[in-house]
């Protein structure tokens, strides 16, 4: 079975390409905010010496987000999938592994939880990692005072949160994209701005201040932005999210806001039915796939750099629209089915 990961930060050199070959280095304790970090000098309670491309394995409560919303109707289907999923091995087990840098599930005892490690196993062991299954891994940045800050994985994180049998004690790996913890509180967040590591707008797409974030991570603690739950059930149909930035469906957001055809928009749509919702998100991937990959979808960013594809996807769609009563149902026949 999967063995109890240890309290380590795993050390893969990604720069050097040695994948395959880990390091093992002791790991200080989460964060709390009263220890400055000083360099080569990890005080107890940060995370000051992960280094860039560390595989460092944390609490789902050691997280500050990084953005204000979420798309909840994202979190809802992981919910769904997770409590009343239809999978040979649980959903939440496939989802662990793969953002643990594992591949995937490979077995799950009876009983099953994310909060024991040693009840389920991964396809690929711990050390034996590979550039596609890191590539697959949230990231996170370390901040004033060794603190840990997510930049990419609050939804599927949110939702490890909500699940029974996981928590905010739950216990996974992420992947150190930068340590600024050299940096004062206002230097830390111009350069989180400046580098795109964050989102400092709220659900009504109104600019905030950082410290208007969320302090933790749980559904309660973000405000809902259906925009960006629409498009989350987009992708793969008319966007793709291969090499694009981070915080991309919030870039589409915006474009999609400014939309002036009502079918585009989830305050004009029933998303309580299934058809209607259905019928929203092939309205709204309509539109982006017939855009010119130059136009400029908001901030700056065009279509193809937000990965625009160039014909929608009818086959992610038929799988999208599957019922909840299909063998395998679509995402928001789950996503309706726990709401």
């Amino acid at each position: 079975m999967h063995t109890t990961l240890r309290r380590t930060v795993t050390m893969v050199a990604i720069a050097a390409g040695l994948f395959g070959s880990t390091t093992t280095l002791t790991q200080a304790q989460p964060g709390n905010g009263n220890f400055p970090c000083a360099p080569g000098n990890s005080n107890p309670g940060n995370y000051c010496d992960a280094k860039v491309d560390q595989l460092v394995e944390v609490s789902l409560a050691d997280l500050h987000p990084t953005q204000p919303s979420l798309g909840h109707d994202e979190v809802f289907y992981k919910l769904g999938r997770y409590t009343q999923g239809k999978d040979a091995i649980n959903k939440q087990f496939d989802d662990w592994c793969e953002d643990n840098g594992q591949k995937e599930a490979a077995s799950a005892n009876p009983g099953a939880r994310l909060s024991d490690p040693s009840s389920f196993s991964c396809k690929v062991a711990l050390g034996a990692e590979t550039p596609a299954t890191i590539a697959k891994m949230k990231t996170a940045v370390v901040g004033p005072h060794g603190d840990l800050y997510l930049t990419d994985g609050h939804h599927s994180f949110t939702a490890y949160t909500e699940t029974p049998g996981a928590g905010p004690n739950t216990r996974i790996r992420v992947r150190i994209t930068g340590n600024l913890s050299d940096q004062n509180p206002a230097a830390f967040w111009q350069t989180m701005q400046q580098k795109g590591w964050t989102w400092l707008r709220n659900a009504a797409d109104q600019p905030i201040t950082p410290q208007q974030l969320p302090t933790k991570l749980g559904l309660a603690q973000f405000g809902n932005d259906p925009y960006r739950a629409a498009l989350y059930f987009a992708r793969d149909i008319s966007y793709t999210q291969d090499g694009g930035p981070a915080f991309q469906e919030f870039y589409w957001g915006r474009w999609l806001r400014a939309q002036t055809d009502p079918a585009l928009r989830p305050e004009g749509a029933n998303i309580a039915d299934h058809a209607a919702y259905l019928q929203l998100i092939r309205n709204i991937a309509t539109a982006m796939v017939a855009l010119d990959p130059n136009a400029v979808v908001s901030d700056g960013k065009t279509a193809a750099q937000l990965g625009k594809m160039a014909a929608f996807n009818e086959k992610e769609f038929a799988k999208l629209a599957k019922p909840f009563s299909d063998e395998k149902p679509g995402k928001l026949a789950y996503m309706l089915a726990f709401k």
